[in-house]
């Protein structure tokens, strides 16, 4: 295992069939650049639904949670094109999280994504050990990439304009991936089973495309 103080960015929306062409040309060539191009910002990546969950997924690393907090990260906010501040209010019951990545077990990214939502989870660091425990079963299995837990911090984790708040609960979050969807089915059932989570708590991405920060010029 290995042991990271990274922070991630974790955000999942609908979107209405009439406004996804546009949602998607924003990511695609404006947003995820925006965001990859903050300082502290490892990467940017956007997943598409193939089972449960929301339809887009969007994961943003960072080097630790400071990056949330830096004067970069909120100028950012000051500097929202037209484009931006239309697609922000086409998101549909969105869903924002800043979480602390722990119980790294693998490296890399994989093309199927799953994430898995741990209820009743009142002791994050058993539940930090336990989760480490499963990524290090899991990496015994074919197809098996990486995994981690997403643990959300309250005082960073505020709403998106239109995510309700109602009822709004912080979960922790598992996400596993691998490289095929076979791999991820056998893994995200054997998480299931081993953290006595519900199938209903689970979704299955596929990768759209990942930016590294390194990337791009500045």
């Amino acid at each position: 295992m290995n042991s990271t103080s990274h922070g991630m960015l974790f955000v999942a929306t609908d979107v209405g069939t009439a406004d996804e062409a546009d949602f998607n040309d924003w990511y695609d060539h404006e947003h995820v650049q925006e965001r990859a191009r903050i300082e502290g910002f490892v990467s940017a990546a956007r997943y598409q639904s193939v089972r449960g969950g929301k339809r887009y997924l969007g994961l943003y690393r960072t080097g630790s949670l400071a990056a949330f907090t830096s004067p970069a990260y909120q100028a950012a906010f000051c500097k929202q094109t037209a484009w931006s501040v239309t697609n922000l209010g086409r998101m549909v019951n969105p869903m924002r999280r800043v979480c602390a990545v722990t119980a790294v077990v693998g490296q890399g990214s994989g093309s199927c994504l799953s994430v898995l939502v741990i209820h009743s989870a009142s002791d994050a660091k058993a539940l930090a050990t336990r989760a480490a425990h499963l990524g290090q079963e899991l990496a015994a299995q074919p197809g098996f990439v990486q995994s981690y837990l997403l643990a959300p911090d309250p005082t960073l984790s505020t709403p998106l304009p239109k995510e309700s708040t109602q009822g709004r609960q912080l979960q922790p979050l598992l996400i596993i991936e691998t490289s095929s969807a076979q791999a991820n089915d056998a893994a995200l059932a054997q998480a299931q089973a081993l953290l006595g989570a519900d199938a209903q708590d689970a979704a299955c991405y596929a990768l759209k495309w990942k930016l590294f920060s390194q990337e791009l010029a500045r």
